[in-house]
C-alpha cells in the first residue's frame, strides 16, 4: 500500500506499476452519465499527465481503512485518499503472484467534500 499511496502522490507511475497486475482494471462509477473503466496503460497515461499532489505541496490525507482476506491469495483493501479538491474510497482486489502482491482491481468513489 506504501507504494500505491506514494505512487499517487507523487504522480509516479514506475510506482504504480509495481503494485498494479498488468491485467488490472480502474473503474469509477460516481458519474452516473460517464462510467470510466480503463486498462493499466489507460490508466498510467492519466497519471502521468496530471499534476501531482506533491508538487503542489498537498498535505497527504491517505490511509488504510480495512484490510480482508479470503484464502491465502485474495485480499480486499478498503483505502481513502485525497487528490486535490477530491475525496477518494478506493476498493483495491489484491492477488498474491509469483512477483508478490499486485492490484487486480481498483473500483472507486469520490466526493467532493470529505466523507
Amino acid at each position: 500500500m506504501a507504494l500505491y499511496f506514494d505512487g499517487l502522490y507523487h504522480g509516479d507511475v514506475a510506482r504504480l506499476r509495481q503494485v498494479f497486475h498488468p491485467l488490472a482494471r480502474y473503474v469509477c462509477a460516481t458519474d452516473p452519465e460517464d462510467l470510466v473503466h480503463l486498462d493499466m496503460p489507460g490508466y498510467f497515461a492519466l497519471v502521468a499527465a496530471r499534476e501531482a499532489p506533491a508538487t503542489r505541496a498537498e498535505l497527504r490525507r491517505d490511509e488504510i481503512v480495512s484490510i480482508t482476506f479470503a484464502g491465502s491469495r485474495t485480499a480486499l483493501v478498503q483505502a481513502r485518499c485525497a487528490i486535490g479538491p477530491r475525496y477518494f474510497t478506493d476498493f483495491l482486489s489484491f492477488i498474491a503472484t509469483a512477483d508478490g502482491w499486485r492490484i487486480i482491481a481498483k473500483v472507486f468513489h469520490y466526493d467532493l467534500t470529505r466523507p
